[in-house]
């Protein structure tokens, strides 16, 4: 057995997307392994419910898969793919289930996204983003083969929220379209029209499609609220059935014109819990799904009507765990908890043979980073175990789960100590904050192979849910209103104390790090305390008027979260930036940003960094280039291994268990699997 490196996130699969087929015997999901330095495979494959060996990988391994949609009958499997693109368009793919040849069915400007089979199989509705000239042009329907897009030259902005994640809009908006496949020619047609912005799009009937559209308000931009409209195919007749708000403008929508919903109160929205309403075909409000539930929305998890379409399921955060809810709207009360297990990535509920409603989940644990389950009454049916091979060869420490008590009131966490722990050793500690802020973690998740590697490399590490965390119910959430630093320094704090109880943490050796709102508060601490030997702030917010002035439309965090904006109370904004406490700043400081973050975009780490700089604070800041604000989960391979690489290497040169230099006294690849550039060939 050997210990977990940060190389060995080349050597882990993670499932995502899985859907159940209408048989209710085969689970489709895709699976995403690095392929080499740079890319990744993500790949579908199909496993039968009876699970052990019988995993068929169904698309070839080329290109980006996503979405796989099982058509009404299940005799084909729709799904997009980059497969054979030049660029990082999907476009849609149709393979039928008995092994034939895979059709692409589209060549379409936009990508295609947001999938749905019409019920007689005949159709399929997608959602693509474009440019007025693009459809001026109906390269929204075909591109030409000659054509090249180029990006505007210059980028003319007009709009409050141009940009989001890694990405420029450049004026694209999207649209619903319909691809008709029984003519053999998969004709693309235009569903949508005009200064819309659709998001989603379902079927009803074989003539009948719901879509939300976001494009609503003087300025959508600086506005939540998105309609639910109808659109009647065959009269080519579009109407606004129901308007919410929300940031997830999703839904979905029984045969008869039943929706189920999301919304969030627009007012202070960031602060709000994620409801689930149910709306009738004629637009009234049958039931808030979730009134009598004090849990916000997982994002994860797509709603979805049951068997008989009856009763709707969702999911939720729900104290370290994952929850998925039934709520019938004919009985009403409570929702009805079907199952609360590890941290489920994807979820999608479908029935077997004789119509009872069953559940495939991707899902990871403490033991591994992520599997396919099937839940159905007698309990969880584990389908996959897609890194046996690598789990056989690596030691995997088991967290504890420890509660604790802080000036504010109870709190939880996850203590992990190395596999190889015996009850005379003793370990520096390494504290990791979530980020959001309203986010939650779990004993596994996307963090898991990071907290095993920094485990393996003989560290003792340490994570909680402090208040503003989600899944621990409303009050909690909104603990932090205009104040992120403190309330969760207190908690975070006083986990810090509880484990430092514990004989296998060495007390006097305690780092700190976290990425987004992690990073804001591992900029908060080190200013306000000396208690960490060293800090690792990654993708942080650390000026927040730099922050409302360069993000996406997260700037409705500063002014949700802080009652404020940089023209009504710029010195409130600066009191409550962890610029404000950089002069104050003595713990050795390693900065990392992603150059195409515009979540949480550079500007303000480089303030963060200089003023470190300025006050001779040992520091480094490193830049990801090509990275957006998901380097940690979905970055470039190297690139993930790199930051794990040089977040151990800074706690390293630190630490007395270690003999190393701090990073800064040593070579630039010094610890690093990282090939410098004038040994490449």
């Amino acid at each position: 057995m050997s210990d977990i490196e940060a190389a060995d996130f080349h050597e882990i699969s993670i499932p995502f997307s899985p859907r159940i087929s209408p048989s209710g015997d085969a689970v489709a999901f895709v699976r995403r392994k690095p392929r080499d330095g740079e890319e990744y495979d993500a790949t579908v494959y199909v496993t039968r419910r009876d699970g052990g060996t019988d995993l068929r990988r169904f698309s070839l391994s080329e290109g980006q898969d996503a979405t796989p949609r099982w058509s009404p009958s299940g005799d084909r499997l729709a799904f997009t793919s980059t497969r054979g693109a030049a660029d990082d368009r999907q476009q849609l793919w149709v393979v039928p289930t008995d092994g034939g040849e895979g059709e692409q069915v589209t060549n379409v400007v936009g990508g295609v996204s947001s999938i749905d089979w019409s019920p007689d199989g005949t159709e399929i509705a997608f959602v693509q983003k474009v440019r007025a000239d693009d459809r001026d042009a109906e390269r929204d329907l075909e591109v030409p083969e000659e054509y090249e897009p180029e990006p505007p030259d210059p980028r003319v902005i007009e709009r409050t929220v141009y940009r989001s994640q890694q990405q420029y809009y450049d004026d694209r908006r999207g649209h619903g379209y319909v691809v008709d496949l029984a003519a053999g020619e998969n004709t693309v047609d235009r569903v949508t029209t005009g200064e819309v912005d659709v998001n989603a799009i379902r079927w009803a009937d074989d003539e009948t499609i719901y879509y939300t559209d976001e494009w609503v308000g003087d300025d959508p931009d600086d506005s939540l609220e998105f309609d639910v409209c109808r659109h009647v195919l065959p009269e080519d007749r579009s109407e606004t059935v129901y308007t919410s708000s929300g940031w997830a403008a999703g839904l979905t929508v029984t045969e008869d014109g039943r929706l189920a919903v999301p919304y969030t109160e627009p007012e202070r929205a960031t602060l709000q819990q994620t409801d689930l309403q149910l709306v009738a075909p004629d637009g009234g409000l049958i039931a808030t799904a979730t009134e009598d539930l004090d849990r916000t929305l997982d994002p994860a998890v797509e709603p979805t009507w049951g068997p008989a379409e009856s009763a709707v399921y969702f999911g939720t955060p729900d104290e370290g765990k994952s929850s998925l809810w039934r709520f019938d709207p004919e009985t009403g009360g409570e929702p009805e908890r079907v199952f609360r297990e590890g941290e489920i990535s994807g979820a999608h509920v479908g029935s077997d043979t004789e119509g009872n409603s069953i559940a495939a989940v991707t899902m990871s644990e403490w033991g591994h980073p992520g599997d396919v389950f099937l839940h159905t009454d007698d309990g969880f049916d584990r389908l996959t175990e897609l890194n046996a091979t690598y789990l056989d060869q690596v030691r995997v420490a088991e967290p504890e789960r420890i509660e604790f008590e802080s000036e504010q009131g109870a709190a939880a966490g996850w203590f992990l100590a190395p596999a190889s722990a015996g009850p005379e050793d003793s370990y520096p500690l390494v504290v990791e904050v979530h980020g959001g802020p309203h986010s939650m973690w779990s004993a596994s998740g996307t963090m898991w192979h990071e907290f095993q590697t920094l485990a393996a490399r003989g560290y003792a590490v340490f994570w909680t849910n402090p208040r503003g965390s989600s899944g621990y119910g409303k009050d909690y959430m909104q603990a932090i209103e205009r104040d992120w630093g403190d309330v969760t320094l207190t908690d975070v704090l006083a986990g810090v104390e509880t484990v430092c109880d514990r004989d296998l943490v060495d007390e006097e050796e305690i780092f700190l790090t976290g990425g987004s709102f992690g990073g804001f508060m591992t900029g908060w601490a080190v200013g306000r305390t000396d208690r960490f030997e060293a800090a690792v702030a990654q993708r942080g917010v650390y000026d927040l008027t730099g922050f409302y002035g360069t993000t996406d439309g997260a700037y409705r965090l500063v002014e949700d979260e802080f009652d404020a904006t940089p023209w009504e109370a710029p010195d409130f904004l600066w009191e409550q930036s962890p610029t404000s406490l950089a002069p104050a700043v003595e713990t050795p400081t390693l900065v990392i940003h992603s150059d195409n973050d515009y979540r949480t975009p550079a500007a303000t780490a480089e303030l963060f960094y200089r003023i470190l700089r300025k006050h001779e604070v040992e520091t480094r800041m490193v830049r990801y280039p090509r990275e957006g604000h998901e380097l940690s989960r979905s970055g470039e391979p190297d690139h993930v291994v790199d930051r794990i690489e040089r977040i151990v290497r800074w706690f390293d040169g630190y630490s007395s268990h270690h003999d190393e230099p701090p990073a800064l006294a040593r070579g630039e690849f010094d610890g690093l699997s990282a090939t410098p550039p004038d040994e490449t060939t």
